[in-house]
């Protein structure tokens, strides 16, 4: 290689990865959730960032599965764990020495591409030490949990990690078909037994009367969101939601710098197909609030899908796990909220006394209900 070739190959490199340093120290800057600025963690030196929103745009649905895999190359490359397969996405300059997501030191640069690029993010707004803070608030409102987990856990490496996440628009017109029942009520005569004897009564007995009704029900739906990883447990992941989402600001390098992005396990096209049994699922809501009846069922519907649009969004989470009587138990905390979700231990004897306490009320419940 000539001296020229090597010029022109370091040249590329410079504009393929951004560099962010202190002005004042030189050292590499992180960015800040207390402050929502870049600042150095030597010289403590803060820079401000300009939040902007010029990417709030939509993206042609189509358009996007033929660039998935081109996209975002440039600026990062993909490190695997080869444990649980989490994808985190990281600069091309950076290394990667344990999983965000399972703790695991098997970690292997991959030859997966980063994929399509995020338009926006909600950058993180709570600090590590605040959400360690309300950690230790969570684990100490477990009731039933074994009462020296408080002072006995041992907390693993609280890691900040933006988990991807698809949103969808599409205009919808869907043809359909229902059954409408309304009740009418008839006078029928019947017999029963007092003391022996028959009895001749009469009572009025509901009945339905059923029409079919065909319409049509048509729906802009906007920024229907859904998970983009399959690597973060749904069941602690909905319990910290919901995301603000009115605070999405255009995706910078700056936003990312000392966290971890992880790599979209599902698929734009995958993606689309969550989003659309959550359309659905609106859509025959959205027809049963419509006809009116005693009783409504759907019998079919047929929706068509138009103008099918998407972004890429980034959405703060601290992940961590504790470890208590040599078992691991996972948490997550929103980096946007502080919300906290996780697992925890359990003691048989707490529940046990609730249980034997509310047999105890309920006992003497009914033993006073029978006596009056």
């Amino acid at each position: 290689m000539t001296e020229g070739q090597s010029e022109v190959l370091e040249s590329k490199k410079q504009e393929e990865t951004e560099v962010l340093t202190c002005d004042s120290c030189g050292a590499n800057t992180v960015f800040d959730p207390a402050s929502g600025s870049m600042k150095c963690p030597f010289c403590g030196t803060v820079d401000a960032i300009e939040a902007t929103n010029h990417n709030d745009i939509e993206l042609d649905f189509n358009e996007g599965l033929e660039q998935e895999d081109s996209s975002w190359n440039k600026e990062k490359r993909v490190f695997r764990c080869d444990s649980c397969g989490a994808e985190t996405v990281l600069d091309r300059d950076a290394d990667a020495d344990f999983c965000s997501f399972c703790s695991s030191s098997h970690i292997a640069k991959s030859e997966n591409r980063p994929g399509i690029k995020p338009s926006l993010v909600v950058p993180f707004k709570v600090p590590q030490e605040e959400a360690i803070a309300k950690f230790k608030t969570w684990i100490g409102k477990r009731y039933f949990a074994p009462s020296k987990l408080k002072n006995s856990y041992e907390l693993d490496r609280l890691s900040g990690a933006y988990i991807p996440y698809w949103t969808f628009d599409s205009q919808t017109d869907s043809a359909y078909t229902v059954r409408i029942g309304t009740y009418y009520y008839v006078t029928e005569t019947r017999t029963v037994y007092e003391d022996g004897k028959p009895k001749q009564v009469t009572e009025q007995v509901r009945k339905i009367r059923w029409r079919t009704q065909h319409g049509r029900y048509a729906k802009f739906f906007d920024d229907v969101l859904v998970k983009a990883s399959r690597n973060v447990a749904s069941g602690l992941i909905n319990k910290v939601e919901p995301f603000q989402l009115a605070h999405l600001v255009d995706y910078k390098t700056e936003y990312v710098s000392g966290f971890l992005a992880e790599r979209y396990s599902i698929p734009l096209k995958v993606g689309w197909q969550d989003a659309r049994s959550i359309i659905d699922s609106r859509i025959r809501s959205g027809i049963l609030s419509k006809e009116r009846g005693d009783e409504v069922q759907i019998v079919t519907v047929s929706t068509s899908y138009e103008r099918i649009t998407y972004k890429h969004v980034l959405l703060p989470l601290w992940i961590s796990s504790f470890r208590f009587n040599q078992k691991v138990y996972r948490f997550l905390v929103n980096g946007q909220t502080g919300k906290v979700s996780g697992q925890a231990p359990v003691s048989i004897w707490k529940v046990s006394f609730v249980v034997i306490a509310a047999l105890a009320v309920l006992a003497v419940v009914l033993y006073f209900s029978d006596a009056f």
